[in-house]
């Protein structure tokens, strides 16, 4: 994932579930806000005109900010993981017995022993995990690195992903993107993206792809081991930047090295080397890249671009697949949804794998494996294509699809007996780099809404409740209830590279619940109020999407939406 460029400017279900904070009881407490229903709504056009036919699903298989997946399979199980930076808990994981139909079982970094982000940035973090099966020894292993907490690059294992990991093992060594490959003679091996010698750096963007050995019965890398089997990328005489994400795999006796190249953005790709050893040398296939979009025309319909950071897995048909990042941008070419999780059919019946239809214009929909029923959105299966998702929080268990910044949503959620989340605010504002009592829901389409209802009366203007929309700490948008002297206002604010600028407000009666609601047109945002259940007033005029966006804001992130409380709130009603 190229992490230094500057991008200019959920056996269970998928409505699978980890329990509510327990400490307070589901009791009350005094002005403390409430919101007790949510409803998301996605409306893409593209859907609406592809719709499907038997025999296919929808690509991205995980829409919103699920980027850098990683997979693996043991028998009939596959799982995979995303990247999941400041966001607490850590690194979503996934279950399919089929590549099409998806459940969220869990977090790999769900305690905050595994898991130290409370004092980052929110593209900081957790960066490109890489999961792998090792039958060696019948176990697990999620190897990443966490720019936070003094980790650095770490591994956890477990023989059950569905009951949950170890506490975190540093790695002796530099550098981003490692995986983790367990050849068949017992040996292991670690490869990662690194920077060149010292001294021997040629240009901006040119990094290279280290290999260690592994001992497996102590869990790391073994000293002296380490050497260079990449330089710079395919081809170091066209300056090739940021080669990352190396996985290695062994067909036929030989050892092939994928890679990305070209970094996160519109220059995206996926590489294949080969060698007869597992350190190497690796030779570059004639053909890459084997996976991008960089060359097609920017104004093509439905478009799918940066593609790239991609794993391999056998599937059940016997044939290989390919899961892979890459973006579906707004009107404008902006990229408020964030890196999602895409797969493709994978053609490995020549001496190279290649992602098949991966250098012409992808297509929104594919064809299931054979004897596949796509059940996405049904059974608990994770939803895609256009969906909605509602959460009336009356169930002592918290869909895995809510999430938090830098901290545990334990420590700020309660679910009540009589129904209803309570969020106890932390002293701090969403602009802050600190744990916040916001609990998140990725943006997962380009046409949305979310609508929550809110009960909260505000003690003082310290006080704050409502919707905050965010692509980090530095660019925002908050919607909500706070007071001034003996009134009680809802206010618009626009966090723009830090600086904050109100840009509506308007008294309101707190007596009776209100609804909140914004609603995304591309790149056209409104937020919206209502005080009768049924009526809804605009507050303000419709706002860009222009700082949800990686393109302005920079990051790694997509847009999430949060249901936000503060007892530390900085807008000043005018």
């Amino acid at each position: 994932m190229g992490k230094r460029i500057v991008l200019c400017s959920l056996c269970v279900a998928m409505f699978s579930t980890v329990g509510f904070a327990q400490g307070s009881k589901g009791k009350k407490v005094k002005n403390a806000p409430v919101f007790s229903q949510v409803v998301y709504q996605g409306d893409d056009k593209v859907y609406n005109e592809n719709p499907l036919k038997a025999g296919e699903f929808y690509n991205p298989i995980l829409q919103g900010c699920y980027p850098d997946p990683a997979i693996t399979r043991k028998g009939d199980d596959y799982f995979l993981v995303c990247s999941s930076f400041a966001m607490f808990p850590g690194v979503p994981i996934f279950h399919s017995k089929d590549l099409v139909n998806w459940t969220q079982i869990g977090h790999v970094l769900d305690r905050t022993s595994q898991l130290k982000v409370q004092d980052t940035g929110i593209s900081a973090g957790v960066y490109a995990p890489a999961i792998k099966y090792n039958p060696n020894n019948d176990t697990f292993y999620m190897i990443t690195t966490q720019f936070a907490g003094g980790f650095g690059n770490i591994i956890v294992k477990t023989k059950d992903p569905f009951k949950g990991w170890s506490d975190p093992i540093k790695l002796k060594f530099d550098g981003i993107d490692p995986s983790i490959f367990f050849d068949d003679n017992g040996k292991a091996y670690v490869v990662h993206n690194d920077a060149p010698n010292k001294g021997e750096e040629l240009y901006n963007g040119h990094r290279v792809i280290k290999i260690w050995e592994y001992d497996v019965e102590n869990d790391q890398v073994i000293s002296g081991t380490d050497q260079i089997i990449v330089n710079g990328g395919v081809d170091l005489s066209k300056k090739p930047i940021w080669i990352e994400a190396p996985h290695i795999y062994k067909k036929g006796g030989r050892y092939y090295l994928m890679c990305a190249e070209g970094g996160t953005g519109d220059w995206h790709s996926e590489v294949i080397f080969v060698s007869d050893s597992p350190k190497g040398p690796y030779i570059p296939a004639p053909s890459n890249p084997i996976l991008s979009q960089r060359y097609l025309n920017h104004n093509r319909k439905n478009m799918i671009d940066w593609a790239g950071h991609a794993d391999l897995v056998e599937g059940p048909d016997g044939k290989y697949y390919g899961v892979f990042l890459a973006i579906r941008p707004n009107e404008k070419g902006r990229v408020n949804i964030g890196r999602e999780t895409f797969i493709l059919p994978v053609d490995w019946s020549g001496e190279f794998p290649v992602f098949e239809n991966g250098l012409i214009p992808m297509e929104p929909k594919l064809k299931t494996p054979k004897g596949v029923e796509n059940k996405t959105g049904k059974d608990g299966y994770f939803p895609n294509g256009n969906f909605t998702f509602t959460e009336n929080f009356t169930s002592p268990q918290l869909d895995y699809r809510w999430i938090g910044l830098r901290g545990p949503r334990e420590e700020f959620i309660t679910v009540l007996k009589d129904g209803g989340l309570q969020i106890t605010p932390f002293p701090v504002n969403i602009k802050e780099v600190k744990p916040t009592s916001t609990l998140f829901h990725r943006q997962q389409h380009s046409n949305f809404s979310f609508t929550t209802t809110l009960k909260y009366i505000p003690k003082s203007e310290k006080d704050l409740a409502g919707i905050t929309c965010v692509q980090s700490e530095r660019f925002n948008y908050v919607f909500g209830v706070t007071k001034k002297d003996k009134d009680f206002y809802l206010v618009l604010e626009r966090t723009e590279r830090g600086r904050s600028k109100v840009l509506a407000s308007t008294k309101i009666d707190v007596k009776n619940p209100i609804q909140l609601q914004v609603k995304g047109e591309g790149d056209n945002y409104d937020f919206s109020y209502s005080t009768d259940g049924t009526n809804f007033l605009q507050l303000g005029n419709t706002v860009s999407g222009d700082i949800l966006s990686t393109n302005v804001a920079g990051g790694f992130t997509g847009c999430l939406i949060g249901l936000y409380a503060t007892s530390e709130n900085d807008i000043l009603v005018e």
